[in-house]
């Protein structure tokens, strides 16, 4: 493991737990902040724009409309100075998935149950070439107990929501290969990397048991971490941000470990990657409310409707 520290620009501070970085195409950077309950937009010239989104605005993607599409986990309460989770926010009530207009502001829910089942908390999404999209439901903890999370297929028109895979403990970061035919998940409470295969929109194939929900296990962490968001690089690398260490860990596909990048806090939630090339990376550094930007070793993957 590398243990020197990577040169990185500051780009915004004294946010509250960001997460959800999305590059977009003018060169700006989305960033949700949980506690917050609201999106920044950072312009390159150091221009910033608040879009209010009640509950917890988590993941983003920019859809095949345009559009930026929202993991919002329903909000959460929070310790004075304590800049982790405690539980669902008083007026909790569920999570959602949202739809955000960039040129109005206006924020409008698409999903709030699948069936009968409330959205619970989600957490990250990614979208498929035919403008689908996945995403992770992380659940949620209470003093005593705790909500199975799970993993979704959506259509962006409002109308159509599938439950793919149920239970799985704590789904947060997800992500797709580069030709399309695996989504990668990553297990926060576990430090596990799963990944499905895809055999046709909106549906995996299941491994049998020893599996405890289909996924084939990719990576574990053999020493005590936790795992949050993740994004993909160009040659389909997992690269996913590890709390407790606080670095980048990146593996891939095969279950090889190939690096971790250290960033200087224990709780470094996400990673995306933007520029003209796509090597620069963009890196939600949580307890000290930050986002900050580094040089990457080789161009991220290209989101599908990034552009």
């Amino acid at each position: 493991m590398n243990t020197a520290l990577p040169e990185f620009k500051v780009l915004a501070t004294d946010m509250g737990f960001p997460e959800g970085p999305l590059a977009l195409p003018d060169g700006s950077v989305l960033v949700t902040e949980i506690r917050n309950q609201r999106i920044q937009r950072i312009y390159t010239d150091g221009r910033v724009d608040m879009i209010a989104c009640p509950g917890g605005p988590n993941g983003l993607a920019r859809g095949p409309d345009g559009a930026i599409y929202i993991c919002n986990n329903g909000g959460s309460w929070y310790l004075p100075n304590h800049f982790a989770s405690m539980g669902p926010a008083a007026d909790y009530e569920g999570g959602s998935i949202e739809r955000l207009d960039l040129a109005t502001g206006v924020v409008t829910k698409l999903y709030t149950h699948c069936g009968e089942h409330r959205l619970s908390a989600p957490n990250d999404l990614v979208f498929d070439t035919l403008g689908g999209f996945y995403f992770t439901d992380f659940g949620k903890k209470y003093d005593r107990t705790r909500a199975h999370g799970g993993i979704y297929y959506a259509s962006i028109d409002g109308k159509s929501i599938t439950e793919m895979v149920y239970p799985i403990s704590a789904p947060n970061g997800i992500g797709m290969s580069p030709d399309g035919k695996v989504i990668y998940i990553a297990e926060t409470e576990t430090a596990r990397i799963w990944a499905f295969d895809i055999v046709a929109p909106g549906k995996v194939a299941k491994q049998p048991a020893p599996s405890p929900h289909g996924g084939r296990l990719v990576y574990e962490f053999t020493h005590y971490d936790r795992l949050d968001s993740l994004g993909i690089d160009g040659e389909g690398n997992i690269c996913v941000a590890t709390l407790v260490t606080g670095t980048i860990t990146v593996v891939t596909p095969a279950g090889k470990f190939v690096r971790a990048v250290p960033i200087p806090d224990g709780y470094i939630t996400n990673i995306c990657f933007g520029g003209a090339d796509l090597m620069t990376a963009y890196i939600t550094v949580s307890s000290t409310g930050k986002l900050v930007s580094m040089k990457w070793d080789r161009p991220g993957l290209k989101l599908n409707f990034s552009e």
